[in-house]
């Protein structure tokens, strides 16, 4: 009988190099095997409380279905889909309602939003769920996989049409989200099923890390660092030394024997 494979885990933050304050946050709910990055957007810190709203929707949300399976959802179930993929769709629609709700009712916070990317371990599997441009990664047998597609006008113009790598460097709307909580009272969620393998490590970010340091260097870092703790540091230390352009988060899963 083989041994169930066990998730070592790191999560680290940063303001970085250009920004006042940390729009970011970011958690990690061992009781739910659920990992959360969410990169605030809007001025006057509001993207920071939409960030927050998030996470602590989500938190709430897992917590009180756990304790109470039978709990009535705000939201029907997607018969295409199994319970715990639902209950993360819910969660992150529930939490897109909240932000919205509350950016209509204040006027210091309209405009306010989120994207956000999340793991959740379930028994078989891992489901990664997102919204807007905050990404996820595999890392597998040396070598990195982007998982999600950004909800963002650049991807959308990748996709229509074959952009040149100089195009996409000089691109002037990079930081354009097409999707992300509280932009609507509604939201499509991109959901997928991973089955992770022993050595396999999953790495969650904000746009802070991956706009400024490669893929092929994230890579590099992560495979060569001691342990998560170390590979994190590492990783966000990358970033600022690439000018640090904004808040930097990153959450690092590794699944072991």
């Amino acid at each position: 009988m083989t041994r169930p494979l066990r998730i070592e885990l790191a999560g680290k933050t940063d303001v970085g190099k250009k920004r006042n304050h940390n729009e970011d946050n970011f958690s990690i709910i061992e009781e739910s095997g659920l990992y959360i990055v969410a990169d605030g957007m809007g001025g006057h810190a509001s993207g920071e409380v939409a960030s927050q709203m998030a996470v602590d929707a989500m938190r709430e949300f897992f917590l009180s279905t756990a304790q109470d399976p039978e709990r009535t959802w705000p939201y029907k179930m997607d018969r295409s889909k199994g319970y715990e993929e639902n209950r993360l769709i819910t969660g992150i629609k529930l939490a897109n309602l909240r932000i919205y709700e509350t950016a209509q009712r204040d006027a210091g916070k309209r405009g306010m939003g989120t994207t956000i990317v999340t793991m959740f371990a379930v028994e078989d599997g891992v489901y990664i769920a997102h919204v807007g441009d905050s990404r996820g990664y595999r890392i597998r047998d040396g070598k990195i996989e982007q998982l999600t597609e950004d909800h963002s006008l650049l991807n959308d113009y990748i996709k229509m049409k074959r952009l040149t790598p100089e195009e996409i460097a000089n691109f002037p709307h990079k930081n354009v989200i097409v999707r992300a909580l509280g932009m609507k009272d509604t939201v499509k969620v991109d959901t997928r099923f991973e089955t992770p393998r022993a050595n396999d490590t999953y790495l969650l970010c904000s746009d802070g890390l991956s706009g400024p340091v490669t893929d092929a260097e994230m890579l590099e870092m992560v495979t060569s660092s001691p342990d998560l703790e170390t590979a994190a540091g590492r990783l966000i230390a990358a970033a600022n030394s690439n000018g640090g352009p904004d808040n930097i988060t990153v959450i690092l899963a590794r699944w072991v024997g």
